[in-house]
């Protein structure tokens, strides 16, 4: 009896944890026959959780949803990540779910463990959260792009672009991601037949879901996530320049305060494309970099630089000057 109870949960923790299952991979997972599975998820059922079947050779299964909230397995690692989740929520960029996080917390905290709640206790008492400048994601929105990307069905929706302009989309979404509190979407424009990003905050999502589809295949998650932040640090930039630096891409590339693309010229040239909404800040970042460069391409990075030359070379003249 201990032994199905805890294949039971072992059972309920598989479905929790993907949407889809055939009983095969079921099977092959709790080390038991097709029929096992089959009499344990009739037991699931009896417990109250909605277990859906797919029909067919494979006999897939779902977990269904009900009219309650059934319980949910975690183990230690997975109620800290979400216990302190919670909290970074409560005053996090997504708009109104705050209150929502501290009620969570309070009745996960009531289950937890005491050396659980150890752990979480020494976080909430060193990390002090900042409030959002900007703007927030609604959270409902956030549920049906994570979602789409789960169950691999298209998203359509209505996008409002950083200049104002107003568009329809239809893609095929992958991934979500939080990047210095906002938060994108990486998804395949089928209308544009290319990958594109798109500020989840920006999106209003057209319901209901579209098709499935076949995932593409998709760079590694970390490559994903250091082209979201590029592209985010890129987006608003009034002014672009073409910079020669006479240095090695390496160094160059660990000077700057911000993920810029490097390209290696030669073992002691590289150049790259910063920008800015002033050239004058452009100006002082370049002068950060403690190596001589010289501009390809940008007139008002130009004057800005004759400017600061000008100042600073008065600054050294008035300071000669001063009494000791």
């Amino acid at each position: 009896m201990l032994e199905t109870s805890a294949r039971l949960l072992r059972l309920l923790s598989l479905l929790q944890g993907r949407r889809d299952w055939t009983s095969t991979e079921l099977a092959a997972r709790l080390g038991v026959t097709t029929r096992t599975i089959r009499n344990d998820v009739d037991r699931l059922r009896g417990l109250g959780y909605p277990v859906d079947a797919r029909p067919g050779v494979a006999g897939g299964y779902r977990l269904g949803t009900g009219g309650a909230l059934p319980p949910l397995l975690l183990d230690d690692d997975e109620a800290v990540a979400v216990a302190i989740g919670l909290r970074t929520a409560a005053s996090g960029s997504i708009a109104g779910i705050e209150e929502t996080s501290v009620r969570a917390l309070a009745k996960l905290q009531q289950m937890l463990p005491p050396r659980l709640r150890h752990k979480i206790s020494a976080f909430a008492s060193s990390a002090l959260p900042m409030p959002s400048p900007g703007p927030q994601a609604d959270p409902d929105v956030l549920t049906v792009i994570a979602t789409a990307c789960r169950d691999h069905e298209r998203l359509r929706f209505d996008y409002r672009a950083h200049s104002g302009a107003a568009s329809r989309r239809s893609v095929e979404p992958y991934r979500l991601v939080n990047d210095r509190r906002r938060w994108y979407l990486v998804a395949w424009d089928t209308d544009q037949d290319a990958w594109r990003t798109f500020r989840a905050d920006r999106i209003e999502p057209r319901p209901p879901a579209g098709p499935r589809f076949t995932p593409r295949a998709i760079p590694p998650d970390q490559e994903i996530a250091a082209q979201v932040a590029r592209g985010a640090a890129e987006a608003t930039w009034r002014y672009r320049a073409r910079v020669i630096v006479h240095a090695p891409a390496a160094y160059v590339h660990s000077r700057l305060p911000i993920p810029v693309t490097v390209e290696s010229l030669g073992e002691d040239q590289c150049a790259f494309e910063p920008g800015s909404d002033h050239p004058e800040m452009l100006a002082l970042y370049l002068g950060m970099l403690d190596a001589d460069f010289s501009i390809a391409d940008s007139p008002e990075l130009v004057d800005a630089l004759r400017k600061l030359t000008r100042r600073y070379q008065r600054a050294i003249g008035a300071s000669q000057q001063a009494p000791g």
